[in-house]
């Protein structure tokens, strides 16, 4: 079976951003290719502390992986292992090896490194060092599929360069990922139509022309998924629109509405062509935000409900067995790496 992998960051609570365009999207892959793909969901937790965690870790790992489960994820199925980054040896003996093949150069052409690195010799060496350690979690399982954030299309990239560099030096040991391009087709379900596929990022609130995020001072500009629903359908209504007066998806002329057209879809599991249409000739943006806010409204109250029915040992009795596989695979495939590099 090939593999699918995928994690996301337990730094704090997650936003309805984080939600509609990472948890609820890779649920519903696991859903659909569970039968047919091995699929792992990792807690990234050494990713997570090259950053001040806001909140206590282990609470955040369990909160994240109970909004998986709400979302659908299903824990108890035989293909999907969901685990801890830490618990997972391997990944942080492999970074090494792999620091040993990646070049200074390539590690200072990363993007979000160069972002991230403003303040100078007070950076941690850890967010220098994270695309490698990203490609050890990639690598150590034969992960074909990565669906990941165009930000994170470069840090894709490298993972094929280095499992590559490391097999024409030492042998063929690493099966590469899938090109970004057939990732981002893999996402959406459009591989076999060949067609381009852009990811979902949900949009900031009040300044709908950066993507929602945490960090955002302005409370109104962000959902929390700690929110009541009725916060949630208020900040909807204070949405950021537009001048036009025709409710349309068009995201370069008008974002704001464009992105409620697009959460409308996602909470409702309707498709965003059948909601442009429906609100196709609108003129009066409140009665649509309304009708945004009480979907919004709705979703947040069943999920929330969802989200209180899993429990702590549920999850961790998830983690028991996924860390178990985990670390057979992942031991595996070190002794193979270890042994190329006459360490064994």
């Amino acid at each position: 079976m090939e593999t699918i992998l995928t994690g996301i960051r337990v730094n704090g609570e997650l936003t309805l951003g984080n939600l509609l365009g990472a948890l609820l999207p890779m649920s519903r892959l696991a859903e659909q290719y569970k039968a047919t793909h091995k699929i792992n969901v990792f807690v990234p937790d050494l990713h997570t502390i090259i950053a001040d965690v806001d909140g206590d870790l282990r609470a955040n790992t369990l909160k994240s992986l109970r909004y998986y489960a709400a979302a659908g994820l299903d824990l108890a199925h035989e293909n999907i292992a969901i685990y801890r980054q830490s618990y997972v040896p391997a990944h942080s003996e492999l970074c090494w090896i792999l620091d040993c093949v990646a070049t200074m150069g390539e590690m200072n052409r990363m993007t979000q490194f160069k972002e991230k690195s403003g303040a100078g010799d007070g950076t941690n060496v850890g967010i220098f060092n994270y695309p490698v350690l990203m490609a050890a979690d990639i690598l150590l399982y034969s992960a074909k599929y990565v669906p990941v954030g165009e930000d994170q299309f470069q840090h894709l990239e490298l993972t094929r360069n280095l499992a590559e560099r490391f097999n024409n030096r030492f042998g063929e040991v690493f099966t590469l990922p899938a090109a970004t391009a057939e990732q981002a087709a893999f996402m959406q379900g459009l591989a076999a139509e060949g067609k381009k596929a852009d990811g979902i990022r949900i949009r900031d609130l009040q300044n709908p022309e950066k993507k929602m995020s945490k960090s955002s001072r302005a409370e109104n500009s962000k959902i929390m998924m700690s929110d009541t629903p009725e916060a949630a359908a208020a900040k909807i209504m204070s949405a950021t629109t537009d001048s036009v007066n025709k409710v349309q998806f068009d995201m370069f002329n008008q974002p704001g509405i464009s992105n409620l057209l697009q959460i409308l879809a996602l909470v409702t599991g309707d498709t965003l062509e059948s909601v442009a249409s429906r609100f196709a000739g609108e003129t009066r943006y409140g009665e649509f935000k309304r009708k945004v806010a009480d979907a919004v409204e709705q979703f947040m109250y069943e999920f929330q409900a969802k989200a209180a029915e899993v429990s702590d040992e549920d999850i961790l009795a998830a983690l028991v067995r996924g860390e178990k596989l985990a670390n057979e695979i992942a031991n595996a495939k070190l002794l193979e790496v270890q042994k190329a590099v006459a360490l064994r």
